[in-house]
């Protein structure tokens, strides 16, 4: 790809509607390893945005893009079993709205991620950039990513956890390792992440093992291997068919 065009397509893939939507699916994301390894059944057919799934955006976005917070919908309710929230989502869009309690929690960990000095000095560098796309062939397929914090000599990830005793169990089955595989494949950088626990207001912060990246890069060999067979450009749609998932225990 010619070097205007990469810069073309990286100033569109600042678009949040474009990189999760239509023109995003032209590459392969961390986001897609789990599905197709587990379940290429569903490979790119819509997804549920889930409650974490919402209050991961809303933290992200408080933290890195606070003039955009006024995108969410935040509903002064008590709860989700009440008639006016359920009356609410039939009325709109039928998805989930975060409660103003919850919005005031997660204020709350992002106000503490803040308040800690080496956090704060190394996510707000004047020199960091925030929301940086990149696109690169890795194993032969063009892959996307969207990195949190870009530094001068690495990459801050930004993560909330349920329990950050349990972080490295939790790094390797929500994807972690792939993810700090490929980011650093896009980026040439190393990637660190940076967490806070929900619940205790614990932080942390991991720097990836060589093991963890080989484990990483292990996904993605698979599920390039997965996708080429169901989804490349020579695969038969109606091999998806004849998948079964062999696993040993």
């Amino acid at each position: 790809m010619e070097f205007f065009d990469l810069v073309e397509v990286i100033n569109k893939l600042k678009d949040d509607s474009l990189y999760y939507g239509d023109y995003g699916k032209q590459w392969l994301s961390n986001s897609d390893i789990g599905t197709l390894i587990n379940n290429p059944k569903q490979f790119r057919k819509p997804q549920e945005e889930t409650k974490a799934m919402i209050e991961g955006r809303y933290f992200h976005t408080a933290m890195l893009e606070p003039h955009k917070l006024d995108d969410f919908i935040v509903l002064d309710l008590a709860s989700r079993n009440t008639k006016a929230y359920k009356e609410y989502v039939i009325n709109n869009d039928k998805k989930i709205y975060l409660l103003i309690k919850e919005v005031q929690n997660l204020n709350t960990i992002v106000e503490v991620m803040k308040s800690n000095t080496v956090m704060m000095l190394n996510i707000y560098n004047k020199k960091n950039y925030f929301e940086v796309p990149m696109i690169k062939e890795i194993c032969g397929i063009e892959w996307k990513g969207k990195a949190d914090i870009v530094c001068a000599d690495r990459l801050i990830d930004i993560k909330t956890t349920s329990d950050i005793s349990k972080f490295k169990f939790s790094a390797r089955k929500y994807n972690y390792d792939s993810q700090a595989y490929v980011y650093q494949q896009l980026f040439g950088k190393p990637l660190v992440f940076y967490v806070i626990d929900k619940l205790t207001h614990d932080l942390g912060i991991y720097e990836p093992s060589q093991d963890f990246l080989e484990r990483g890069r292990e996904k993605v060999e698979k599920a390039v291997e997965i996708y080429n067979k169901f989804y490349g450009p020579s695969a038969d749609p109606a091999n998806i068919k004849q998948y079964i998932h062999y696993e040993t225990l």
